[in-house]
């Protein structure tokens, strides 16, 4: 049987956005959840060194140096001598909608590295290392628990910690440019990011709500300029009794509603997928 890595959608409950540095990066604070539902990579030694696709999304998965997964797997090789190394292929099967709000790709590298990581014998130090050349929020993807994300979102810190959260993730079918959420963004102004919350833990989802008040995601006024298809889920997710918050994960265009219990989600699942055959849903756990 072929070793796997599960690649888990990463969740941003809160994303404060400040105004873009010097270094030409927007400092964030995030706190970052990853759900049950995902992606999955799968290395099968002595195969055609390569990348297979396969899922729903498989058609949209870029290729050529835009690859996280090539990326990651090529990174990793850099650290060997390849003819010390077995032939193998990699597979991608890939679940979750391409440029969605839901760190796909950064998750997809992460799981990569993982799987590269015990095929080769690299220590965590390297993985570790590795994670940060590849992008911002794979570092938080190679964790991926509840964490607080800050800087680039590569400074990265426990989360708060909290029973697991049942949520609805919802997507209108849309891609979203995180470049283009982020060049509307700049068009405004914006102050620091300020010391930022402290993580503890929370008993419940009334605790996490309380939490989550204080909050927002600043990328979501912008994406909703972009693609008005957001502000129909987030007002569909915001009329359903089931709903207790509805926010916009990242740069859009997937959004999640948090509900009281499995029951709730699992309805409302099923309302959305039936007045909204188009949408992608998926009930999920957060943790």
């Amino acid at each position: 049987m072929s070793p796997s890595a599960f690649a888990p959608a990463k969740v941003n409950l809160y994303l404060h956005v400040g105004p873009l540095g010097p270094d030409r990066y927007h400092p964030i604070e995030s706190w970052m959840v990853f759900a049950d539902v995902g992606d999955e990579v799968s290395l099968s030694p002595g195969g055609a060194y390569g990348l297979a696709l396969a899922g729903p999304y498989a058609g949209e998965v870029p290729a050529g140096p835009d690859n996280l997964v090539l990326r990651a797997r090529d990174a990793a090789m850099a650290e060997m001598t390849r003819a010390s190394v077995q032939r193998f292929g990699l597979r991608l099967e890939k679940n979750l909608p391409v440029a969605s709000g839901l760190g796909g790709g950064s998750s997809d590298a992460a799981a990569t590295l993982r799987l590269m990581g015990e095929y080769l014998g690299l220590p965590a130090t390297k993985l570790a290392d590795l994670a940060r050349s590849l992008g911002s929020d794979v570092p938080a993807c190679v964790m991926a628990r509840s964490l607080i994300a800050r800087g680039r979102g590569e400074q990265i810190s426990p989360g708060f910690e909290s029973p697991p959260m049942h949520a609805v993730l919802v997507n209108p079918g849309r891609a979203v440019s995180t470049a283009a959420v982020f060049g509307l963004f700049d068009q405004g102004r914006h102050e620091p990011l300020g010391e930022g919350l402290a993580a503890r833990t929370l008993s419940s989802l009334d605790d996490v709500l309380g939490v989550l008040a204080a909050t927002r995601n600043d990328l979501e006024a912008p994406a909703l300029r972009i693609e008005p298809a957001i502000g129909e889920v987030l007002a569909a997710l915001r009329a359903s009794p089931a709903v207790r918050l509805a926010r916009m994960s990242g740069s859009g265009a997937t959004c999640f509603g948090l509900c009281e219990n499995p029951q709730a989600a699992e309805g409302l699942a099923a309302s959305l997928e039936r007045d909204h055959p188009g949408w992608w849903v998926k009930v999920c756990t957060l943790s």
